[in-house]
C-alpha cells in the first residue's frame, strides 16, 4: 500500500488509470463505431429495397411505354410502305405514258383490242355468275322462241334414200333372181309379169317391158345376171322417162316473185308434213318462205304446219277462226309474200276425197281466189306410194280440177309399190319431182330417176 505513495507506484497508478481511460474510451467508441455500422447497414437495406422498388416500377412502366411505342411506329411504318408504294406506282404510271406516248396508233389500237377481249379462264370463271344473273324467268321460257334447225342439203339427202331404197329393194331382187336362171321357160315370163304388176308399173308399161325383155333375152342369148341387169336397168329407166322437167316452178312467168305452191291430196297422205318438209328444202337453198294454212277444217293442221314454220324461222298466215274461208287464207298468205317480198308461197290445203264434188269445187276457188293476186307456178299433188293404182284414180281426178304440175311421193319405201312411178307419168304425163322414203324432217328429196332405179336393181 505504501507502494502506491512512493514515486514509482505513483507511476504505475498513473500508467493503470491512462490505460483503463483509453479502454473505456476506445470501448465507447467501439460501440459507437458498432452502432454507427449497424445504421449504416439499414440505410444500405432501406437504399437497396427502395431501389428494387424503384426498377420494378420503371420495368412495368416501361412495359406499356414500349408496346405503345411500338403500337405507334405500326402506323408510321404502314404510312411509310404506303408512301414507297404510291411513289414505285407514279413511277409505273409515268413509265407507262412514256410508253404509251412512244406508241404507233396502230400498237394501240392493237392492244386496245387485246384488252377488249376477255381472256377465256377469266370468261370461264364468270360464265356461273352470268348464268345466274340471266336466268330466265318461267315466263320468259314460255315465250322463247325454239332454237332454229339447219335443214340437210339434197345431195345429203339423195344418198341416204338410195340406202334405204336399196335396202328395201325386193322389186328388183325378184326380177333379176328369175332373169338370171338361164333359160327362162314360159312359168319364169310368167312369174315376170306377175312381179311387175304387182309393183303398180301398170299394164300398158309392163306388157312393154315384158316384150322387150324376151326379144332381147333371145338376140342376146346370154343369162349373164350383169347383162340381163343392164337391160332390165336401161328399159326401167326409159320406163320413168328422164327427159321430164322435174324442178319446181318457184317464179313467176315474168321472173317476178313471189312463186305459189299449191299443196293438194286426199286425207292421210301426209301433204300437211310434206308442205313443211318442202319449206325446209327452200330454206336449205337460202329461199325466203311463208307458209299458207288454209286447211281450216282439221283443227290440228294450222299448228301442225306453225311448228314446222317455227323449226326453220318461216312465218306461218293462219286463221284462229274454226272453219273460216279457206281461200281468204290463201289469199292472204299470197298478199304477206308480195308485200314481204319473199321468194316463196306454200300453201296447204285441206285434205279431199277425189269423189267428192263439192270439196273439189272447193279447191278450185282455193286456186282461182290466189290467182287473183298472182298465178299459181306449181301445183303439187301429194300421193301416197303405197295405195298403187288407187293414187293413180285420185291423180286423174285432181289434175282435172286444178291442172296438177308435179308429183310428190310419199311412203316410198315400200318399194313393192313403187311401179306407180312409171304409171302415173305415163297416163298423166306429169313428172314425179319429190319422194319421201321415213318420217325424218329431211326424209324428202328431189326424185331422180336414174338414182331410183339403181336403188331398185341393187
Amino acid at each position: 500500500m505504501d507502494f502506491l505513495f512512493t514515486p514509482l507506484g505513483i507511476v504505475v497508478v498513473v500508467v493503470v488509470l491512462a490505460l483503463v481511460g483509453t479502454g473505456g474510451a476506445l470501448a465507447a467508441r467501439s460501440a459507437k463505431a458498432k452502432k454507427q455500422l449497424e445504421a449504416s447497414k439499414a440505410k444500405q437495406l432501406e437504399a437497396s429495397a427502395d431501389e428494387t422498388g424503384e426498377k420494378e416500377a420503371v420495368t412495368a412502366t416501361a412495359e406499356p411505354e414500349s408496346e405503345g411505342a411500338d403500337q405507334a411506329k405500326e402506323p408510321a411504318v404502314i404510312a411509310e410502305e404506303s408512301a414507297q408504294t404510291l411513289a414505285e406506282e407514279d413511277a409505273a404510271a409515268e413509265t407507262a405514258e412514256v410508253t404509251v406516248s412512244a406508241m404507233e396508233p396502230e400498237e394501240l389500237s392493237d392492244q386496245a383490242e387485246a384488252a377488249a377481249t376477255p381472256a377465256p379462264a377469266a370468261q370461264a370463271s364468270e360464265a356461273p355468275a352470268r348464268k345466274e344473273e340471266t336466268q330466265p324467268t318461267k315466263l320468259e321460257e314460255e315465250n322463247a322462241e325454239p332454237a332454229l334447225e339447219t335443214p340437210e342439203p339434197a345431195q345429203g339427202r339423195m344418198q341416204r334414200l338410195r340406202s334405204r331404197l336399196a335396202k328395201s329393194g325386193s322389186f328388183g331382187k325378184m326380177l333379176l333372181g328369175v332373169l338370171g336362171r338361164g333359160d327362162l321357160s314360159a312359168e319364169d315370163w310368167e312369174e315376170i309379169e306377175d312381179t311387175l304388176l304387182m309393183a303398180d308399173l301398170g299394164i300398158a308399161a309392163t306388157d312393154e317391158l315384158m316384150e322387150d325383155l324376151r326379144t332381147q333375152a333371145k338376140v342376146l342369148g346370154t343369162s349373164d345376171p350383169e347383162k340381163i341387169r343392164e337391160i332390165l336397168r336401161a328399159k326401167l329407166i326409159e320406163l320413168v322417162n328422164p327427159d321430164l322437167d322435174r324442178s319446181l316452178n318457184l317464179e313467176q312467168a315474168d321472173g317476178t316473185k313471189p312463186g305459189i305452191v299449191l299443196a293438194v291430196g286426199v286425207n292421210g297422205t301426209g301433204k300437211t308434213t310434206t308442205v313443211g318438209k318442202i319449206a325446209r328444202i327452200l330454206v336449205a337453198e337460202n329461199k325466203s318462205v311463208v307458209l299458207g294454212a288454209a286447211d281450216t277444217f282439221r283443227a290440228a293442221a294450222a299448228d301442225q304446219l306453225e311448228t314446222w314454220g317455227n323449226r326453220v324461222g318461216v312465218e306461218v298466215v293462219r286463221s284462229d277462226k274454226e272453219g273460216a274461208d279457206p281461200a281468204s287464207v290463201a289469199f292472204d298468205a299470197v298478199k304477206y309474200g308480195k308485200e314481204k317480198g319473199l321468194d316463196v308461197v306454200l300453201v296447204d290445203t285441206a285434205g279431199r276425197l277425189q269423189n267428192k264434188a263439192g270439196l273439189m269445187d272447193e279447191l278450185g276457188k282455193v286456186k282461182r281466189v290466189i290467182e287473183k293476186s298472182a298465178p299459181v307456178t306449181e301445183t303439187l299433188l301429194v300421193l301416197d306410194a303405197t295405195t298403187g293404182q288407187n293414187g293413180m284414180q285420185q291423180a286423174k281426178v285432181f289434175s282435172e280440177v286444178v291442172d296438177v304440175s308435179g308429183i310428190v311421193l310419199t311412203k316410198l319405201d315400200g318399194t313393192a309399190r313403187g311401179g306407180i312411178v312409171v304409171s302415173v307419168q305415163r297416163e298423166l304425163s306429169v313428172p314425179v319431182k319429190l319422194v319421201g322414203l321415213g318420217e325424218g324432217p329431211d326424209d324428202l328429196a328431189p326424185f331422180v330417176p336414174e338414182d331410183f332405179v339403181d336403188a331398185l336393181l341393187k
